[in-house]
């Protein structure tokens, strides 16, 4: 199997990879402007909630962020035609690894999937072939590629799909709750509305989006069922395009198709004046070090980080701990309330703050319920007061519900939030953790 690794395969996959994956750079930077969505979320607020020990990391000031994107636009431009490919790519990378840590309000598992194959296709070679550089250096053209590269790919799609899968487990999915209600959200058109929110509709999606979680990389692995799974694949992705409209991420999903079927088969199809790799099937030894000391390492990371809410106490669902970064995607609405009291703590004279003067309503919406921003809204009002010379205690009454279930006490109202320290790897005592095991509408 090693050995397998090492052999020489055409590139064909990776090129036409890498030219999808530059539109895509640039459809979803250009469309993040064009949609209001670079509005909405870098220039109308006050302040972004940021990745916890990124507060640092804020808008530029005015509309300093549309620069930001037209440029992350042009970047990815580049990278489908292959111009300065490594340039190009590092810097979109450095410049999307800014907007997905600078905020969280508007987080989607999209965003750092694509922060991720951004990382992975810095060390591929997908410059080969059909590119400006190759054009402008001969001597970098090359017709193959290792095989290791097409199943770097391959297994990151694997860990997305597979713990995006691990993840439904759960009673509020398992009755369908959570579909009947986020298409009951999304479905505007009353007539669709009253067919998919049917039970025996909504029934259907909830298993079948399992299913196809479940056996879509299986299936594309296998020559006899490889172009049933994609069908499936594109009749999956595009249904979700229309009712849930999530962006790139269907077309994204798709793009990864190509690495599953074989190498010559997608060369005749996008390529056809592409030379055969006279090569192919030849070992080699390029690119060894970077796959067992980067990529080795990388792909355990993977595989672990959405494991560690296991090692933390309490329902991931209700705590949010360990939620991030584990391919948790489409499981849950949250909704409630927060009120914050703020106590001098020199005269004991209760202090006011106005949280609907800061926020934003989506801001506001993701504060009320999720302990980590509410965690960092209530520094952000120490901040506040210790400016006008004031050391205050900060306390949270805050109830929340999951997928319309019960309201219940998130945050222990006998704490300073003021105080209270973030755990990043254990559970926070502060947070209050839930009895209700099921998560789905009483």
């Amino acid at each position: 199997m090693i050995k397998r690794l090492f052999l020489q395969i055409d590139n064909a996959p990776l090129i036409i990879f890498r030219i999808f994956f530059g539109l895509l750079l640039a459809c979803e930077t250009f469309g993040a402007i064009l949609t209001g969505w670079v509005k909405s979320n870098f220039i109308d607020p006050k302040f972004t909630f940021s990745h916890i020990g990124m507060d640092w990391l804020q808008p530029l000031p005015g509309y300093g962020m549309y620069a930001y994107f037209v440029v992350m636009g042009i970047m990815g431009l580049l990278v489908m035609v292959g111009y300065k490919y490594r340039w190009s790519l590092g810097l979109y990378t450095l410049l999307w690894a800014g907007v997905y840590f600078m905020q969280k309000t508007s987080y989607n598992n999209h965003y750092y999937l694509l922060l991720l194959v951004c990382l992975i296709m810095l060390f591929l070679p997908a410059d080969r072939y059909a590119s400006i550089d190759a054009k402008q250096n001969p001597s970098l053209q090359k017709m193959t590629m290792p095989a290791w590269c097409s199943w770097v790919m391959i297994i990151q799609i694997s860990i997305v799909y597979f713990f995006a899968t691990l993840a439904k487990f759960y009673p509020g999915w398992l009755t369908g709750t959570f579909i009947h209600d986020l298409l009951n959200r999304s479905v505007i058109n009353p007539t669709l509305n009253g067919i998919m929110t049917q039970k025996w509709f909504y029934l259907f999606i909830t298993y079948a989006g399992m299913a196809f979680d479940l056996l879509v990389v299986p299936l594309m692995l296998f020559k006899r069922t490889r172009t049933i799974a994609f069908v499936a694949s594109i009749i999956f992705h595009i249904f979700n395009s229309i009712t849930l409209q999530i962006g790139i991420f269907p077309f994204f999903a798709l793009s990864f198709a190509v690495f599953f079927y074989p190498p010559d088969a997608i060369r005749k199809l996008f390529f056809r004046k592409k030379p055969i790799a006279i090569d192919a099937g030849q070992p080699t030894n390029e690119g060894r070090n970077i796959l067992l000391y980067f990529f080795v390492p990388y792909l355990i990371v993977q595989v672990l980080l959405p494991l560690r809410h296991y090692a933390i106490e309490g329902d991931v669902l209700w705590t949010e701990e360990g939620h991030r970064l584990s391919w948790r995607m489409m499981l849950r609405t949250r909704s409630g309330y927060t009120n914050f009291t703020i106590v001098d703590k020199k005269t004991n004279a209760k202090l006011v703050y106005n949280t609907f003067n800061d926020l934003t309503p989506k801001q506001r919406g993701g504060m009320e319920t999720k302990p980590d921003m509410i965690w960092q809204m209530a520094q952000r009002i120490k901040r506040h007061f210790a400016q006008q010379g004031k050391d205050v205690a900060i306390y949270a009454e805050t109830k929340a519900s999951v997928n319309g279930g019960p309201y219940e006490t998130l945050i222990d109202p006998s704490t300073d939030l003021a105080a209270a320290k973030w755990n990043y790897f254990t559970h926070c005592d502060w947070i209050v953790l839930t009895k209700n095991k099921d998560f789905s509408t009483k």
